[in-house]
């Protein structure tokens, strides 16, 4: 018998005859002629049409077992886990980087005695680009918008004191051949701290898309290759580290670049679904790798549709885990989370309205189910975050967290027609997205094709022309604009200035000090796993061991697997 012969509706169908007829007179008898007519013109953010009115007749097939379920228990629309926030609150992780290791670390230690729960790093784009301060292309870049690491002596600096058999990290090296060199430096670094591999736990960000189709660089590696490194990094770190997420596929800066939530989520589950393929291809169990597969949402201002978003998310990544793959682990279905706010959503313009904004999305955040968080800070659109800034958006989590009273019962909107509704038409949308990319021959087809980049950029483009006609209102920027608050002054950091200088200092002494015999030696391993196709991560691990830099190993990524130009779109 099939799913849908199984179903068993949670409403009585002669009961919907019912509500629907006493809605048409209700429309009839209470709404003006204006108001109907202006039913449809309302859409959410992704432009699904936004009714005046949700009853049990917009979710008349609803079936309780299948749709929505218990928590912990398939479909895992209610969350991943039976007691969601009363056994595990969710982690708060904010996002920091800025200057030289040793500033970093300072920082990570202010946030941790504040109450942060998890650390969450980021680079300088030199570092995610896979070059050393001293190289031509970083010039003046260096510790600008992220910390600098040139060599694995850098992470032990960020990490001196921080015990990470204890605190999860979650390291954004955005790009898979940045996490291949970043990852084996840290566990390197943990090696040599005497700490078992099998304590660590925490994140690397590793998505192709992030290096092929929403950054830009002079200098990328083709979209199969970054794909390659990609399901390097997966199949390695499940190996190594049993308790670490190896990827955490990046909706997050896919939707700040310019695409809507169901293009955030069906990249995203596309792009799991292509490393799954090639790593069962490898040999590897689908129920070894996918337990620890993790996802990465951007949370905006649509605030039913976001956590409607998170909600389907579940449903479809089941689905797919159980139809498609055919897996056996329970774990293997869960669809684990971490969510930041939206950057793309906070103006310089009235800057502390941000701090309403980001708040506003962090709750949707929880409502949606998420395992981790990040507030983004109210001073974001100048520079990196004061202390005073960053502190502000701790407690807004601490404040969720210890004073809403919503943490002690799960999925507390579960129910509402309108949210079940949103729920069943983003599940539809991201599948028949995901569709599409199939279509064309997988994600990473579809990238080297140009038609990723075009998806993003049109998408962007309708949206900055809904904000510039004030169809999307921006409160104090094209809506209520108040010339005077738009003054008010703000502390903006200030980033420190001898970064690039102590960096290039201490690479000169590292590469006088270390045995560049067997760094040569090391470097040429990595160059012919890059020829043969083996996962090259092992020989990149002794590479760092060995005290190579980042910049050595990944010009050997850019000279064996050439240069790719984005495609004109």
């Amino acid at each position: 018998m099939s799913e849908a012969e199984q179903r068993r509706p949670l409403f009585h169908s002669e009961r919907i005859a019912e509500i629907q007829s006493q809605t048409q007179r209700w429309q009839q008898s209470c709404l003006s002629e204006a108001d109907r007519r202006q039913e449809g013109t309302y859409v959410t953010a992704s432009g699904i049409p936004v009714k005046l009115l949700y009853t049990p007749a917009d979710i008349a097939d609803l079936d309780y077992e299948q749709d929505l379920g218990f928590p912990g228990q398939p479909p895992y629309v209610r969350g991943v886990y039976p007691n969601m926030y009363r056994g595990r609150p969710f982690t708060m992780r904010q996002l920091t980087g800025f200057g030289s290791p040793e500033d970093l670390n300072r920082r990570i230690k202010f946030m941790l005695e504040h109450g942060g729960t998890g650390v969450n790093i980021l680079f300088d784009m030199p570092t995610i680009r896979g070059y050393d301060s001293d190289a031509p292309q970083a010039e003046g870049n260096v510790g600008q918008c992220g910390t600098s690491v040139d060599s694995i002596e850098d992470i032990a600096a960020i990490f001196q004191d921080i015990p990470i058999d204890k605190v999860s990290a979650s390291i954004v090296t955005h790009l898979p051949s940045t996490t291949t060199i970043i990852f084996c430096m840290y566990l390197a670094m943990a090696q040599e701290r005497g700490i078992d591999p099998n304590l660590l736990a925490g994140t690397t960000q590793d998505d192709f898309i992030m290096e092929t189709a929403v950054g830009s660089a002079p200098e990328v590696i083709p979209p199969r290759h970054s794909f390659r490194l990609q399901c390097d990094a997966v199949e390695f770190i499940r190996q190594q580290a049993p308790r670490w997420n190896p990827i955490s596929y990046n909706g997050y800066n896919l939707r700040e670049a310019g695409t809507d939530a169901v293009q955030e989520v069906g990249v995203a589950i596309a792009n799991a679904i292509a490393t799954l393929e090639e790593l069962i291809r490898r040999g590897n169990d689908v129920d070894f790798i996918a337990p620890r597969l993790s996802f990465f949402w951007d949370l905006c201002n649509d605030f039913f549709e976001e956590i409607a978003k998170c909600r389907a998310s579940r449903r479809v990544w089941y689905k797919i885990m159980r139809d498609r793959f055919r897996a056996k682990n329970p774990r293997s279905y869960l669809m684990r989370f971490h969510v930041q706010t939206a950057g793309i959503s906070l103006p310089a313009i009235e800057p502390h309205n941000n701090i309403v904004r980001s708040t506003i999305q962090g709750l949707a955040a929880i409502l949606g189910g998420a395992q981790s968080l990040h507030i983004d800070s109210y001073d974001e659109a100048f520079s990196v975050p004061t202390e005073e800034a960053a502190l502000v958006s701790l407690r807004a989590q601490q404040i969720i967290q210890a004073e809403t009273n919503i943490m002690n019962t799960v999925d507390p909107l579960a129910g509402s027609y309108f949210v079940e509704y949103l729920t069943n038409e983003m599940e539809r949308r991201i599948f028949d997205y995901v569709a599409e990319i199939e279509r064309m021959g997988g994600l990473v087809a579809a990238v080297d094709k140009g038609w990723l980049h075009r998806q993003i950029a049109e998408t962007a483009y309708k949206q900055q022309k809904a904000i510039e006609s004030g169809e999307m209102k921006v409160v104090g920027v094209n809506f209520l604009r108040s010339e005077a608050a738009s003054a008010q002054p703000i502390d903006v950091f200030c980033y420190p200035e001898d970064t690039e200088e102590k960096q290039r200092a201490k690479l000169k002494k590292l590469r006088q000090s270390r045995d560049n015999h067997r760094v040569r030696s090391c470097l040429e391993e990595v160059r012919r796993r890059c020829q043969t196709g083996e996962n090259v991560m092992p020989a990149v691990l002794e590479a760092v061991k060995a005290r190579a830099t980042l910049g050595e190993i990944h010009g050997i990524y850019r000279d064996v697997f050439g240069l790719w130009q984005f495609p004109l779109i």
